[in-house]
C-alpha cells in the first residue's frame, strides 16, 4: 500500500532535484519551510515531529536540501514531509506539503467497526503501525 497524503502524493516519488525545485518554489514566494517525519502515517495525526526549527527567510534552497539529508540520515526508515507556510495574511498557513520520504514497507490501515447506541456501526481506521510501540514499529 502506498500512502497518498500531500500534494504529488499520487505521483511517482520526488528526486532530490524535483524536491529542491518546490523549495526554490516556496522561496520565491517567500514561504518558511519546515521538515517533519513520524511513523504513524494516519491522516489525522497532525503531531509529526519537527525536524530541527522552522526555516525563515531562506534565500537558498542548499540549506533545506542540508536539513532534508540530515533529516533522512537520522530517520530513514519513517515518513518525512517537507512544509511550506504563507503568512502574508498574519497566520501560519500550510500551502505546500509533500513527502519526501518513505520505510522500505508501508503498512496501511485497518478499517476497525464498533457498535453505538440502537445498533448503530461506526467505522475508523487506524494505521497497523500503531500496534507496535514508537521507535519499534518498522
Amino acid at each position: 500500500m502506498r500512502l497518498t497524503q500531500g500534494t504529488f502524493s499520487f505521483l511517482p516519488d520526488l528526486t532530490n532535484e524535483q524536491i529542491k525545485k518546490q523549495i526554490d518554489y516556496a522561496i520565491s514566494n517567500d514561504w518558511a519551510i519546515n521538515i517533519e517525519y513520524t511513523d504513524d502515517p494516519h491522516p489525522r495525526n497532525n503531531y509529526w515531529e519537527l525536524w530541527g526549527l522552522p526555516l525563515f527567510d531562506i534565500k537558498d534552497s542548499t540549506t533545506v536540501m542540508f536539513e532534508i539529508d540530515s533529516c533522512r540520515k537520522q530517520n530513514s526508515s519513517v515518513y518525512i514531509k517537507v512544509n511550506a507556510f504563507d503568512n502574508t495574511r498574519g497566520i501560519e498557513s500550510c500551502v505546500l506539503s509533500f513527502i519526501i520520504n518513505r520505510p522500505a514497507h508501508e503498512p496501511g490501515f485497518e478499517l476497525v467497526r464498533s457498535e453505538d447506541i440502537s445498533r448503530n456501526q461506526k467505522y475508523c481506521f487506524r494505521s497497523y503501525a500503531t500496534e507496535k510501540p514508537e521507535g519499534s514499529r518498522y
